[in-house]
C-alpha cells in the first residue's frame, strides 16, 4: 500500500503518520508489524498510536538512509511484516549473558522492538569503550 505524507517531527521524535484507510486495510491489531519503504531504502518497524495518531517510527538511521528528514514530504509503500523478528544478539552482549543468565531470560522476553533498541545501541558504537559502557547499560537495565 503507497500513500503521500509529511514525516512528522515531535520533539526528539520522528514519524510517519498512517492514514485510517490504510491502517483498517492491515489489520485491527493494536500494533501491526510492517516493513516500510521510502524510495529505495526498506525498514521493519510496526505501527502504533502515539500521541492519539497512528504512527510508525522513523530514526536518525533510517533517515539518514532514506536521504530524509521531518518536514519532507514522501512516498511511503508499507506491507504486513509476516516475517520471523528476531535480533542477532551482539558477540559482547552475549559473552556478558554468559555470567548473567537472568539479564538473558529478561532480554529474550522483551518485543522484538526493545531487543532491536539494545542490540542497536551497542552495535552502532565507534568505539571498544561506547561498546563496553553500552552493554554495561543494557545489563543495569536487564536486572
Amino acid at each position: 500500500m503507497r500513500f503521500t505524507t509529511t514525516i512528522v517531527l515531535d520533539g526528539n521524535n520522528t514519524g510517519i503518520e498512517v492514514p485510517a484507510e490504510i491502517m483498517s486495510a492491515l489489520g485491527a491489531e493494536k500494533r501491526i508489524p510492517v516493513v516500510v519503504t521510502i524510495g529505495s531504502h526498506s525498514y521493519r518497524s510496526s505501527v502504533a498510536t502515539y500521541k492519539g495518531r497512528l504512527m510508525i517510527s522513523l530514526s536518525a538511521a533510517n533517515r539518514t538512509a532514506a536521504n530524509v528528514a521531518g518536514g519532507d514530504e514522501v512516498e511511503v509503500e508499507i506491507e504486513r511484516d509476516t516475517g520471523s523478528r528476531t535480533v542477532t544478539i551482539p558477540a559482547e552482549l552475549a559473552r556478558a549473558f554468559v555470567d548473567e543468565p537472568d539479564a538473558k531470560a529478561r532480554f529474550e522476553a522483551f518485543s522484538y522492538t526493545n531487543q532491536n533498541r539494545i542490540a542497536l545501541s551497542i552495535e552502532s558504537a565507534k568505539t571498544d569503550v561506547t561498546r563496553a559502557r553500552r552493554v554495561d547499560a543494557a545489563l543495569s537495565e536487564l536486572r
